[in-house]
């Protein structure tokens, strides 16, 4: 099966930076997307960026500006950058890719298991 293992996460004062990092492993054919979505209390799950496997990427109004995605293609990895960081940001990080497996011709979904944000103000 595929394996998405998030890190970075942690406590940060506003103003403050910090890069999220997301691999996958597994029998995996190919990569479409890579993304990060993010959850806070009693809210939906939201998408923060996205990246495609030719490096287009397409940013929440939120965070343009501010945060940076990108992907290591030979790595199976994705990262965020986060600068400049609010409270509001405050939220677990979740990584998703949309993957096509070996010997399976079907996209499919997988999420990570997510990695908490938290910004004090």
């Amino acid at each position: 099966q595929v394996q998405l293992v998030e890190s970075g996460g942690g406590l940060v004062q506003a103003g403050g930076s910090l890069r999220l990092s997301c691999a996958a492993s597994g029998r995996i054919f190919s990569i479409k997307t890579m993304g990060w979505y993010r959850q806070s209390p009693g809210k939906q799950r939201e998408l923060v960026a996205v990246i495609t496997s030719n490096d287009s990427t397409n940013y929440a109004d939120f965070v343009k500006g501010r945060f940076t995605i990108s992907r290591d293609n030979a790595k199976n990895t994705v990262y965020l950058q986060m600068n400049s960081l609010k409270p509001e940001d405050t939220a677990v990080y979740y990584c998703n890719a949309k993957l096509q497996m070996v010997a399976d011709p079907y996209e499919y979904a997988y999420w990570g298991q997510g990695t908490q944000v938290t910004v004090s103000s």
